[in-house]
């Protein structure tokens, strides 16, 4: 059963539009990976389902449409987005990112237990929660930005390219992490990402977007093995 839908979804900023009426399904409980350029859409597409930019077409979430969707509303409909370029406050700390991961939440004793159970993934963040998110390095930013995320408890984590400007290793150990999560919490995760390769090892299928419209979709497997999208569309 598909946790999120979106059908003729539109993405505008002022006159331009960005994405130009998509149709994509994530399933419950599986990564799926949203592929492209960049410039392709990407990023729209996800900002788009939270209500983030101007948008038309239709979302539906955990079996019942969406009308006015809004960056508050699809956190306590618990989508969770870890932006572009990390987001973190930097001017915080560590403890206060963590916290604003979590301000749909009022009980306290549930907030502290999910922040110990982020702990036991991201133990130095225990160590370090006094720190300046912005003294953090590139690779510990964009981990704190998914502990964030995952503050919100979230049935739907979207990621928006978490490689973006670090290191082969640390990309490896960002999208095992999601491997992780994704196996051991049941956590359904639709990620943005330029680096095709990297991104369909770790999910169930994909969507190729191209221009704002999507140019090819499936099983992952079925994608790698496909050489007219691999070299016209993945770039390898």
């Amino acid at each position: 059963m598909a946790l999120l839908e979106t059908q003729g979804l539109r993405a505008r900023y002022g006159e331009i539009e960005a994405v130009h009426g998509i149709d994509l399904a994530v399933e419950r409980g599986t990564i799926v990976a949203l592929l492209g350029a960049n410039g392709a859409g990407k990023s729209s597409t996800l900002r788009a389902i939270t209500g983030a930019v101007t948008t038309a077409g239709t979302i539906v979430f955990d079996g019942a449409p969406v009308r006015g969707m809004r960056p508050e509303r699809a956190a306590r409909l618990g989508i969770a987005h870890a932006r572009e370029g990390r987001g973190t406050l930097s001017e915080f700390s560590v403890r206060e990112n963590l916290a604003l991961g979590a301000y749909t939440d009022r009980d306290a004793a549930r907030v502290r237990a999910r922040r110990q159970r982020i702990h036991g993934y991201f133990p130095w963040l225990a160590e370090r929660e006094d720190q300046r998110a912005g003294s953090l390095s590139g690779g510990e930013q964009q981990l704190l930005a998914i502990a964030r995320a995952l503050m919100l408890d979230p049935k739907l984590m979207l990621l928006d390219e978490p490689s973006l400007g670090l290191a082969p290793m640390l990309v490896r150990g960002i999208f095992d992490l999601l491997q992780t999560l994704n196996r051991d919490e049941g956590l359904t995760i639709l990620v943005a990402e330029q680096n095709a390769a990297i991104a369909l090892a770790a999910a169930s299928h994909a969507f190729v977007l191209e221009a704002g419209h999507i140019v090819a979709s499936g099983p992952s497997s079925e994608l790698l093995r496909d050489d007219r999208i691999r070299q016209s569309y993945l770039g390898y």
